[in-house]
């Protein structure tokens, strides 16, 4: 990466942890720049940056969950922060209910209560003592189904379960460009945003293109729906109550009916709530284990807020190719 002063630049972007026997198999991928001038490589159809690739391929050979195990899945900036607070706070939801002011999300930040498999727990060739863990273990990914697949079909056990949580691109786009500013501690011009905003496009973005990542996830829910369990963002914000039942039950933790009389869900979505996470001193002032400041996972959560920031053509031109990309799927977006 000559040539690139980039202050702040994150661990996963860089290419310093990268084995002979990858440098090999990189010299032989398909490259493009990121719209940033990084370079990416092209693996199985997926956009990685050096070290990112390094770690998805330490998690294929190395990770093996148990059937207990839970796996979260989205692409960046689609929900993960959100996702990963519910899903806690179901699971185990019967540890603090005599002491609620002892929950884990009011000290510790989403992202260090739920960790990444490739961009913390197997980042920089680590290959982490996964038993200490307790049972469930809850993880997370940005990783396509398929390339998941390759590690935990390797398992003995029977397969784990898998949720996503997909996001419309737009407002994915526009998230993922306050993320990368708050990131980078830049404010980036205009130019820098269209560079981004064709990157989308072409697919060619860390973990893209964004259709074959959500195709991926819709259909392994089809065809194996006890496993794997696809989430849209926008009905989430929509009908909370609903889809937390949904995930809830999913997961075999289901809501008793004296739970929902307590007010047990509402209690969940009040404690996950966006405003109530980040008004939080952990989540305001705080640094999660990967070296990010907490309040980098926090924005508005808003549907709709790409209507703030990209023209009319560029909302019909990144429409028209996902609706093309994804015509004859059953996969809609409204």
């Amino acid at each position: 990466m000559e040539g690139h002063q980039e202050p702040h630049l994150p661990n996963y972007m860089k290419d310093d942890k990268v084995s002979h026997e990858t440098k090999n198999l990189i010299s032989t991928l398909p490259s493009d720049k990121d719209f940033m001038g990084y370079p990416l490589y092209n693996y199985k159809g997926c956009w990685y940056y050096p070290n990112i690739l390094q770690a998805v391929l330490d998690v294929q050979k190395h990770f093996r969950p148990r059937d207990t195990d839970i796996i979260l899945a989205s692409l960046p900036k689609g929900g993960t922060t959100w996702l990963k607070s519910l899903v806690f706070a179901l699971v185990h939801r019967e540890k603090y209910l005599e002491n609620p002011q002892t929950h884990p999300l009011l000290s510790q930040n989403p992202h260090d209560l739920v960790p990444f498999l490739e961009v913390e727990l197997y980042a920089g060739s680590q290959t982490p003592d996964l038993t200490k863990f307790p049972s469930p273990m809850i993880y997370s990914t940005h990783m396509h189904l398929n390339t998941l697949r390759e590690a935990t079909t390797k398992s003995s056990s029977s397969p784990c379960k898998v949720v996503y949580v997909c996001r419309g691109i737009k407002d994915t786009f526009v998230s993922g460009w306050h993320y990368r500013n708050m990131l980078h501690r830049t404010k980036m011009d205009q130019a820098t945003f269209e560079l981004m905003f064709d990157a989308y496009c072409k697919g060619v973005l860390l973990y893209g293109p964004y259709w074959e990542h959500v195709l991926g996830y819709w259909n392994g829910s089809l065809e194996d729906g006890e496993n794997v369990l696809f989430l849209k963002y926008e009905e989430m914000i929509e009908e909370p109550r609903v889809q937390v039942k949904r995930l809830a039950e999913f997961l075999d933790f289901p809501f008793t009916e004296e739970e929902e009389k307590s007010g047990s869900v509402e209690e969940i979505l009040k404690l996950c709530s966006l405003r109530n996470l980040s008004n939080l001193e952990i989540n305001m002032n705080g640094t999660t284990r990967i070296g990010i400041d907490s309040n980098v996972f926090f924005r508005k959560g808003e549907v709709g807020d790409w209507k703030n920031h990209l023209t009319p053509q560029m909302a019909k031109k990144i429409d028209d190719i996902v609706e093309c990309k994804l015509q004859g799927s059953g996969l809609i977006f409204q």
